[in-house]
């Protein structure tokens, strides 16, 4: 057994989304990270289907989102419909840029965007990768996280300031710690089915859930040419049965003829509503699944988890840098949970719908959806996934504050860019109407409203303010003067008895 000299500044453990957005995020701030991952290679196959413009934005800040791009498809339109084809409901986008400044919905092939997280993270010169690594033990000891790590027969052991758990809905790490989690009771096994379809002409152009109490069933176009389906198993249904390739056949047989697609990946999970009830205990901290799990009706799962990445990723930079104190982190849980709770509340809702298997049951819930439906209220009383507002934590009394801070696509002597570009890479903006004379915190810059186009002054006067305090994850700390903003910044980040 060996032991690393230096004290790491974070240990990720686990490389999916989640783990490898929280490092390269790090990274970008210049900290040094170990990320552990017990894979070796990136899984070839698709999981996670969907993300939304605030993910992208993410992608974006990382220079990951051209590569990403090509292996994607935008999702404007989301349908329910009956056994007899009748519209339930519908979720249409009726912009095409989100706040956010890109497409509101994506469906995407993650391997591609696995690959290009790695590669990005190959690049930062601040991450050390080891991969085939599991997390063997830890404990607290003070000011840091002893822990052992074996890495391909050899167990090695380092010292880090913080640890954060990525490592999917098993964690060995919550579960060490003794975390509880709180189930929201639902439980239902799906049979998931990733093809490749040559010809996708006779196939939805968007997503529809299909709910048939004979057997409810999704259809998902994701990348070009690929196409998911997930079908609910019966009561008595046996998993490995259904996995059967004749069997596969027959559920896609409706759908998309032997010999019109080929076979990519089938697997039967259980979606369910599960959420720690502590997201940090000392100086380790949950994220991802690792904190929380949802059924995928939303389409948030993953998105959840990279929004986890992005939060902390900016308050244990300020930690480490002494820029604030540790309480800070106390507001990670504090500002995420809430959307957690309400986008798992959602999904559930959104899987009663789809789930029900009485057929009488079917034939009620038909009749009032349909008539909704008709008389203009499409959503029926389910609206689209809530956006992530911040209620409370790291934010003061103003108007848009914690709402996200738009992303307008400007015109610039290099062409049309989004505006993200002209925001400092990390630490707080301050949107000014003008150029700030003031004595700013080192982790404050000042950016005139000019320089970010017009739609950003025009979003100022509708707010009648005349500055905007903009936080790393592109969340508006607040509104109003100037020094109000900076003095309220700096009382979050030092509270009195520091």
């Amino acid at each position: 057994m060996r032991t690393e000299t230096d004290v790491l500044d974070v240990l990720v453990v686990g490389l999916g989304p989640t783990g490898a957005v929280l490092a390269a995020l790090l990274a970008e701030q210049g900290l040094h990270v170990l990320a552990i991952e017990r894979d070796i290679e990136v899984y070839r196959l698709p999981r996670a289907a969907h993300f939304d413009a605030e993910i992208m934005r993410v992608f974006q800040r990382l220079g990951i989102a051209d590569a990403i791009l090509p292996e994607t498809r935008p999702l404007r339109v989301y349908e329910f419909r009956n056994a007899a084809g009748d519209i339930l409901m519908r979720f249409e986008y009726d912009k095409p840029l989100a706040a956010s400044g890109w497409e509101p919905s994506y469906l995407f092939h993650q391997p591609t965007m696995d690959r290009a997280l790695r590669a990005r993270l190959a690049e930062m010169k601040t991450v050390d990768i080891r991969l085939g690594a599991t997390l063997a033990g830890f404990e607290q000891r003070g000011d840091s996280v002893h822990a052992r790590i074996e890495n391909n027969g050899e167990t090695f052991e380092v010292d880090a300031r913080h640890l954060v758990a990525c490592d999917g809905a098993g964690s060995t790490t919550r579960r060490a710690l003794g975390i509880e989690l709180f189930d929201y009771g639902f439980d239902e096994p799906w049979l998931v089915v990733d093809t490749i379809v040559a010809d996708e002409s006779r196939l939805p152009a968007y997503g529809v859930q299909v709910c048939d109490p004979e057997r409810p069933t999704t259809v998902m176009p994701m990348s070009r040419g690929r196409r998911r389906w997930e079908f609910m198993l019966k009561p008595g249904e046996d998993p490995e049965e259904m996995l059967g390739d004749d069997r596969v056949a027959a559920l896609l047989a409706p759908w998309v003829r032997a010999g019109e697609f080929e076979l990519v990946r089938k697997a039967v999970y259980r979606f369910h509503g599960l959420v720690a009830k502590e997201w940090r205990r000392g100086r380790v901290l949950l994220a991802g699944d690792a904190a929380h799990q949802m059924p995928p009706f939303a389409g948030q799962g993953m998105c959840s988890g990279i929004r986890d990445a992005a939060n902390l990723a900016w308050k244990l930079a300020l930690v480490l840098g002494h820029e604030a104190d540790e309480a800070l982190l106390d507001s990670y849980q504090i500002e995420r949970e809430p959307h957690v709770k309400a986008i798992i509340e959602l999904a559930i809702g959104m899987g009663r719908v789809v789930c029900t298997l009485d057929p009488e049951v079917a034939r009620q819930r038909d009749i009032e959806m349909s008539a909704q439906h008709r008389a203009g209220d499409g959503m029926a009383g389910i609206v689209p996934p809530p956006q992530p507002g911040l209620a409370a934590g790291v934010r003061m009394e103003s108007p848009a504050a914690g709402e996200i801070f738009p992303q307008p696509i400007v015109q610039t002597a290099a062409g049309l860019e989004r505006n993200d570009r002209q925001l400092p890479s990390s630490g707080f903006c301050l949107v000014t109407r003008e150029a700030s004379s003031l004595e700013l915190p080192s982790v404050v810059t000042a950016v005139p409203a000019v320089a970010l186009g017009d739609a950003t002054s025009r979003w100022l006067d509708g707010l009648g303010v005349e500055s905007a305090l903009v936080r790393p994850d592109r969340y508006v700390f607040g509104t109003g003067e100037p020094r109000r903003l900076v003095a309220e910044l700096a009382a979050r980040l030092a509270p009195v008895g520091r």
